[in-house]
């Protein structure tokens, strides 16, 4: 149901020619109507305008998608390894080829800037390509038993993946978190997110003739269908991207049925900045960290900055300059820098922050209000907004945001300040900026952070384990170990008997 699409184009030039040509369900290799013959619209959130009506999945509809999983799953897990890598290089490909397009949805019904956006679906296809040249590390081992008897494992696929995407990088995370599943000979179903669903129906075309059938599965809809994929038996493992509460929601619904979870959940992450740092070095460390480009829009964000005191205000004069270089602009314009906010209940929760902040005492020293542009008038943008002394105990500094919304706070104690790092139930990733190796070993050692930066942010390296400690999530993705997670090892014991065949 390509409704409004015509209007979709004339809003969005070259958007028409980049959409699926079908936005049902797809499982089992093809195309489905939902059960309850139920869509939603789909808007551009740069302009409020609707671009297009999405199937929206239902219980019955998850029913049939599991059962097509089910049946790709016996023919993918027959496939030899390095046949299944050659399709997964294939789909990388696909992407590559088609970058400009999937890019150019994702801005329009995501909000990301469609320069960022180019880079997220090459992220995707590096990550296909990464665990495709992984498929005979699937390994298990030895044990020594003496002459005659033999001990060992084996590693053997799951069954049906279930992976739930965020909105902030909807074809990112749809086509680069089906890596992992897939070299370990999994079928997969995605759930993409109800805001932005529309590139992960375009990967589904994309996938078309590299995988058996019921191998690749995207099944758009809400919170039940999410629930059911995380609840039916048949289904062997879930992995989530998202909150601290969906993560919860979606491992109280696995233990049911006592399968693992995969969860990359929240952070309210820290950047610390020790006095012997450029205070410009730092103030571009900071904008940096916070993913200003993305709104802000990103669980691994340093959104809490601990500047020293030395520094503090040199920072703080410096930050300015910097957030007044991203001009929030239409996603889809390739000079954008900065994005808007996905929805209206994600911009009206980020704009009451905002005065929550002002009104617990916290200085606001730029940004806190939409741009000017009569261009954007229509859309969630928020200029980048930054809060400086901030304290722990306020919300702003103790509670994820997910908007481009940044507390700065002073810190001289360095013991003082480990323990409001440390303050909170959440510990995803952690920016330390220090030129003394003894400052930044003994940080490291005591910040409670997965995934550590020192003298750089942000960036993600292919074969380093990135997940969370504390609520931050549970498992390590962008690795070896995320490819084991997604088969189980079975060992044998196999006892030579000597025949009693006579020659």
């Amino acid at each position: 149901m390509n409704s409004d699409l015509p209007n979709a184009a004339h809003e969005v030039p070259g958007l028409n020619a980049s959409m699926p040509s079908n936005l049902d369900l797809y499982y089992g290799g093809s195309w489905h109507r939902p059960a309850h013959a139920r869509y939603s619209v789909i808007r551009n959130p740069a302009t409020g305008g609707k671009i297009c009506d999405v199937a929206q999945g239902s219980t019955a509809d998850v029913e049939s998608a599991i059962t097509a999983a089910q049946a790709g799953f016996l023919a993918w897990k027959a496939i030899r390894p390095l046949e299944r890598a050659k399709s997964i290089r294939a789909f990388a490909q696909r992407l590559r080829e088609n970058a400009k397009e999937l890019a150019l949805i994702d801005a329009a019904t995501g909000g990301n800037p469609w320069r960022d956006l180019v880079m997220d679906v090459e992220i995707a296809a590096s990550q296909l390509d990464f665990f495709a040249g992984l498929v005979t590390e699937m390994k298990g081992h030895s044990v020594p038993m003496g002459p005659g008897d033999f001990s060992f494992s084996v590693r053997e696929p799951l069954g049906i993946v279930a992976r739930i995407i965020p909105f902030n990088h909807p074809l990112m995370f749809s086509a680069g978190k089906a890596a992992a599943p897939l070299a370990a000979g999994n079928s997969l179903i995605i759930k993409p997110p109800e805001q932005a669903p529309v590139s992960a129906l375009r990967l589904a075309e994309l996938s078309e003739g590299l995988f058996p059938a019921g191998v690749f599965n995207v099944i758009p809809g809400g919170k039940e269908v999410g629930a059911e994929l995380a609840s039916d038996p048949r289904v062997s493992a879930v992995a989530v991207i998202g909150s601290v509460a969906t993560g919860i929601a979606v491992g109280r619904a696995a233990a049911e049925t006592v399968k693992p979870v995969l969860l990359e959940l929240g952070g309210k992450n820290a950047l610390i900045a020790y006095p012997d740092v450029d205070p410009a070095t730092v103030a571009a460390a900071v904008v940096a960290g916070m993913n200003f480009s993305w709104c802000g829009q990103s669980c691994g964000s340093t959104s809490r900055a601990f500047i020293h005191a030395d520094i503090y205000d040199e920072v703080n004069r410096l930050l300015i300059d910097h957030c007044q270089a991203l001009v929030p602009g239409i996603p889809t314009d390739p000079a954008t820098t900065m994005g808007c906010i996905i929805s209206r209940a994600q911009y009206d929760s980020i704009r009451q922050y905002i005065e929550l902040g002002k009104q617990e005492g916290a200085r606001l020293l730029c940004g806190g209000k939409p741009p000017t542009d009569p261009r954007l008038q229509g859309g969630f943008f928020l200029e980048p907004t930054v809060f400086v002394d901030v304290k722990q105990h306020m919300r702003i500094a103790s509670e994820e945001i997910f908007g481009p919304v940044l507390s700065v706070l002073k810190w001289e104690d360095e013991g003082a300040m480990l323990q409001d790092v440390n303050a909170l139930p959440v510990g995803l990733t952690c920016s330390i900026w220090t030129h003394d190796l003894r400052h930044a070993q003994h940080c490291i050692a005591n910040v409670e952070a997965g995934y550590v930066w020192v003298n750089e942010t942000s960036k993600h390296f292919l074969g380093t384990p990135f997940g969370g400690h504390k609520q931050s999530g549970l498992g390590r993705e962008e690795c070896l170990e995320e490819l084991l997670s997604f088969s189980k090892e079975k060992n044998v014991y196999l006892k030579a008997v000597p025949s009693h065949r006579t020659a």
